[in-house]
């Protein structure tokens, strides 16, 4: 049989999970790794970020205006961004040569210790300054890690399953922030509702980040029962791994990794619209409880748990950049429309602009991990999605915050935030425009090089 039959074979009857030998429960043991892992790198942020909303400021970051100190507070959010890249380059390359399952054990153990600490933190009033200072080191030190989980969460699902359902797949890592973001701002919720303001701010803000240690605990239990992936696996065997994975992509990988890049702003800008700074808008602009705003964003959240995988699944049957697309303008043209729904005497209509925002979101988000790693040869991918995730990160959602109290100003103007929004999804589609399509062929290559290689052991 010739290699092109025995290529077209494999592309005509992919095994299920992506290769023989490999059942349903290892693919949905990668599923459920990939999203516990997500989980708690979005709980850690979404608490952080919450938290910066509501109290960090005046803890951490005293100063006679709350206008001041919520920037400083926002500016070490910014950080956990930052240092994103710097942990995508390490990590992706240990990614691309040792394997996905390892580095995930390290990141896993870098986020998660690093938020437990940060609920033992003295403040400001108990040591100075050198409460911000070990605030901002453990939040580089959440970012670091930060920028070597996502590429690799995404790769140790997608890698499992059929490639010709990668968006599906792939979405796993993608649900991760709705269902972190849904357990910290119910965390918060919670605490704000059962605690005085008080209480509160005194030691309540504590207990949501130690309990990430729990998550921490059932995300390692899963991680280190997991074999590595089936195309890792391929790449090991043959031989086939490049020795400087950074240095190729930045040199023949450029316009891949711009594509991604790009792709990435409108999402996380987005996101950080509906998510952080509406906090912001409606606690002190609309004189609205803290309790009411969470439990929006807390329903905005849920809906995504479901239209998330949604999306990504429409992805392997429509264009995925076409789908990607219409998500990026609904969320441009929805910026301004969110703050005329928030009537702060209707908690539902607050609520229903959190949800539409979430749907327009998950539209980018679902098909975006899919997306993103589709645009690198595997031999390269971990490295370049980390890349791409990471520095898209910086300049998508590490500045939106501050960007956004910036321009709205101390009287908190929504338009020149809505604005801001609206060009990052313009350029989250000049990115899409220089992007490739879905190529399963490749997996599916590198699949049966290696069901090739251990019939002739």
């Amino acid at each position: 049989m010739s290699s092109t039959q025995t290529s077209t074979q494999a592309t005509e009857k992919p095994a299920s999970s992506g290769l023989e030998g490999v059942g349903k429960k290892d693919l949905y043991k990668a599923f459920a790794a990939s999203l516990s892992g997500t989980s708690l790198e979005w709980y850690d942020f979404a608490v952080y970020s919450a938290a910066s909303a509501l109290v960090l400021g005046q803890l951490f970051f005293p100063a006679g205006d709350p206008y001041v100190a919520t920037i400083a507070a926002f500016s070490t959010y910014a950080v956990g961004y930052i240092s994103r890249p710097l942990g995508g380059i390490f990590f992706g390359r240990l990614g691309d040569k040792v394997g996905r399952k390892k580095v995930l054990v390290y990141t896993l153990l870098l986020i998660g210790i690093a938020t437990f600490i940060i609920g033992l933190l003295p403040t400001y009033d108990q040591v100075g300054i050198l409460a911000p200072i070990l605030l901002v080191t453990l939040r580089f030190a959440q970012g670091v890690g930060v920028g070597g989980e996502w590429g690799g969460a995404v790769l140790l699902s997608s890698e499992f399953g059929d490639p010709k359902k990668r968006g599906f797949w792939a979405s796993a890592a993608q649900v991760g922030p709705p269902l972190g973001n849904l357990m910290a701002n119910g965390m918060l919720a919670l605490l704000t509702v059962t605690l005085t303001s008080e209480q509160f701010l005194s030691w309540g803000w504590r207990v949501a980040f130690l309990v990430s240690l729990l998550l921490v605990a059932f995300g390692l239990w899963i991680r280190l029962k997991l074999e590595d992936t089936p195309v890792f696996q391929a790449l090991q065997e043959s031989g086939d791994r490049s020795e400087k994975p950074v240095t190729e992509v930045f040199t023949t990988q450029r316009r891949q990794l711009l594509s991604a890049v790009l792709s990435r702003l409108g999402p996380d800008v987005f996101y950080a619209l509906y998510t952080v700074f509406i906090l912001t808008y409606g606690v002190q602009k609309l004189e609205l409880e803290r309790s009411t705003v969470l439990a929006a964003v807390l329903i905005g959240s849920a809906t995504q748990l479901v239209t998330i995988p949604l999306a990504g699944w429409m992805s392997d049957f429509i264009n995925r950049r076409l789908l990607y697309g219409i998500g990026a303008v609904a969320a441009g043209i929805w910026a301004y429309v969110m703050f005329g729904l928030m009537d702060p005497s209707n908690f539902w209509t607050i609520a229903l602009s959190m949800v539409v925002a979430g749907t327009c979101h998950s539209f980018m988000f679902g098909p975006q991990a899919a997306f993103v790693i589709e645009q690198f040869e595997p031999r390269l991918r971990y490295t370049g999605s980390s890349l791409a995730y990471t520095i898209g990160g910086v300049f998508g959602g590490a500045i939106a915050p501050l960007m956004f109290t910036l321009v709205a100003g101390p009287e908190i103007n929504f338009l020149p935030v809505a604005i801001y929004v609206t060009a990052a999804c313009a350029l989250t589609l000049v990115g899409l425009s220089l992007g490739r399509n879905s190529v399963p062929e490749e997996d599916l290559e590198y699949i049966q090089k290696l069901q090739g290689n251990r019939i002739h052991m």
